[in-house]
């Protein structure tokens, strides 16, 4: 009997300017990440995702060939290539039901009713995310309650628009 492949369907955006390949990767990781793939999934067939997406099937055994390079999965000849581990410890916090989750669903909703686009949202959110994890003490500890900038200066309660207080 063959092994059921996880729920997981590759989405290619051909205007990204990122390489097919990377997408599947990419995309790949996410997965990883939030659990939706775990170790022993079956990915795909590189048939299947031929029928899906209509790319080049060397094209998707060039993404599994990177994704077993860096140890996330293996293939097995005559049985299809399968997670071996996932990524970070965020699966848990990321669940459907999980609190982060359900906080920043509501924030993209808040976000959403505010007007903003998408984009806008992903900028925002992008741009947060990088503050946060770019923030370094000067022992070069990551310290999220570190308030200055690169340059060692104070940017707690400034906006983006010219340094000025809110």
């Amino acid at each position: 009997m063959a092994a059921e492949s996880a729920a997981v369907e590759f989405r290619i955006d051909r205007r990204s300017g990122v390489a097919t390949y990377l997408q599947i990767v990419q995309q790949t990781k996410q997965a990883l990440r939030l659990g939706v793939l775990e170790p022993g999934d079956r990915l795909p067939t590189a048939r299947e995702v031929v029928e899906a997406t209509a790319i080049n099937p060397n094209t998707v055994l060039k993404a599994y060939r990177e994704l077993e390079r860096e140890g996330l999965v293996e293939a097995r000849r005559g049985l299809g290539t399968f997670v071996r581990r996932t990524l970070g410890g965020a699966a848990d916090a990321a669940a459907a039901g999980g609190p982060l989750r359900g906080e920043l669903a509501d924030w993209a909703r808040r976000a959403r009713a505010a007007g903003l686009e998408k984009d806008d949202v992903g900028a925002l959110f992008t741009a947060v995310l990088e503050s946060t994890f770019s923030t370094f003490s000067a022992d070069g500890t990551n310290d999220p309650n570190d308030t200055n900038d690169a340059n060692g200066a104070e940017t707690a309660g400034r906006s983006h628009k010219g340094g000025q207080e809110r």
